[in-house]
């Protein structure tokens, strides 16, 4: 019996999908739990198992598109058995292909490209909307043309996988001659016509914007999708005040140099101090280890750090678990990990969901003071700078110590200001007292 392979909710939050890439082709065997593709979450890049046995028949969205959670992207069944009603039905569904924001027929893939000629689906086919759409995640990446144009000045036809190719290897869709029914220009035709050398000679192709050009237009990843959409959740709808402190580090210093010369397993930053102390500092003030619940307040027992990192499309923030409960190292050698994985977008969906307080440190940039955004439903979040040599007065004459000057958003939903206060003041004493953490 033939199995479905449709795009499943792969992360807590996912709502729609970008398929990387296609790790099993058009029939090929595929035993259940075999992974058939690589697939964008709004978080990481997971793999898509299959969920039957069988071949392959049937891809039904190509490598770059998007589809939403649900959607039928591919067939597995018997070598013999008849597909064509559930390939049908998945007409309208199914292809969510990276093609300009204009109607076009849905994208052949590319085992049928790579064939002889076959009959493609005709630009009267109901699977494409009848209105352009706004362009997704699933577009190239390389900067937006002009749809190619014949030399009658009428708009020629090419499948989304051929326009993609154009645009990689410096093609201009205008001198290709397409072998698809009508004309329609297909990936062998670009392949073609990229291999001339004749032809690229007389006309290289520039991989920067052509002069004049006033903007180039980036689609959005998954990721930055779920960013753009979560931060207007927050910085609109909560009612956020800030709290800066400035903290004594010559004592965290100092024990740092006194670690370090014990041995390279005693070795941990400022970042894993900083972290172990806000993570006992929350165990203290459970009023700010909070959610905002819409019809109530979660004051939560445990502490779930969140600590954000900068990756390439983004940010993510792998969440370190029962923080408060973890030593120097514990945290250092987790936090070290998850930032590596972070950046290679390999973290598992439960790495990165469940914060219950989270910090951003902006200090290794050289950034004195900012201000961070809340990530609902948490209540706060703590923005780190950098730790900076300053002039200050003790006992009555001027010193030079290194200082460092964080920022507190509070939800006030949920924190007060003497409530945040009170959490900064504990938290200055574990820092400037950094033996008190492995008391």
């Amino acid at each position: 019996m033939a199995t479905k392979v449709f795009m499943e909710a792969l992360s807590p939050t996912m709502e729609e999908g970008r398929l990387v890439k296609w790790l099993k082709n058009e029939g090929d065997a595929v035993k259940n739990g075999d992974v058939l593709a690589e697939v964008e979450t709004d978080k990481a890049i997971m793999e898509l198992v299959a969920r039957g046995d069988g071949i392959l028949r049937k891809r039904l969205i190509e490598e770059n598109a998007t589809a939403p959670v649900s959607t039928l992207i591919g067939v597995i069944a018997g070598a013999d058995e008849n597909i064509d009603a559930l390939v049908a039905g998945a007409g309208t569904a199914a292809p969510s292909e990276a093609a300009p924001a204009q109607p076009s027929p849905a994208a052949p893939s590319k085992a049928e490209e790579a064939k002889a000629p076959q009959p493609e689906p005709s630009p009267e086919a109901p699977a494409p909307p009848p209105a352009p759409a706004p362009p997704t995640a699933a577009q190239p990446a390389s900067p937006p043309s002009a749809p190619a144009t014949s030399a009658g000045g009428g708009r020629m036809r090419s499948s989304p996988l051929a326009r993609r190719i154009a645009g990689e290897r410096g093609v201009d869709l205008g001198t290709v001659t397409g072998s698809g029914p009508g004309g329609r220009i297909i990936k062998k035709d670009v392949e073609a016509a990229a291999a001339a050398p004749a032809t690229r000679a007389a006309a290289p192709r520039p991989t920067t914007p052509p002069s004049g050009a006033d903007y180039t237009d980036i689609p959005l990843t998954q990721i930055r999708k779920t960013i753009a959409r979560r931060l207007v959740e927050s910085i609109g709808p909560i009612p956020t005040f800030y709290l800066t402190a400035e903290f004594d580090m010559e004592r965290v210093a100092e024990m740092r140099s006194a670690m370090a010369e014990m041995g390279d397993e005693f070795k941990v930053s400022f970042n894993d101090i900083i972290l172990k102390a806000v993570a006992t500092a929350l165990a203290q003030h459970p009023e700010c280890n909070a959610h905002w619940l819409g019809d109530g307040i979660r004051s939560w027992h445990r502490v779930h750090l969140g600590m954000a990192v900068a990756i390439d499309e983004g940010l993510i923030t792998p969440v370190i678990f029962d923080a408060h409960l973890k030593g120097l190292g514990e945290i250092g050698a987790e936090s070290r990990d998850l930032a590596k994985r972070a950046r290679e977008r390999k973290l598992k969906p439960e790495e990165y969901t469940g914060s219950t307080f989270s910090v951003s440190n902006l200090g290794m940039f050289g950034i004195d003071h900012f201000t961070a955004i809340i990530n609902p439903p948490e209540a706060g979040i703590l923005a780190i700078g950098g730790i900076e040599p300053r002039p200050i007065v003790v006992g009555g004459e001027i010193t030079v110590r290194r200082r460092l000057r964080v920022t507190m958003s509070c939800d006030h939903r949920v924190i007060d200001g003497a409530t945040g206060a009170r959490f900064l003041q504990t938290l200055r004493r574990l820092i400037e007292n950094p033996l008190m953490l492995v008391y």
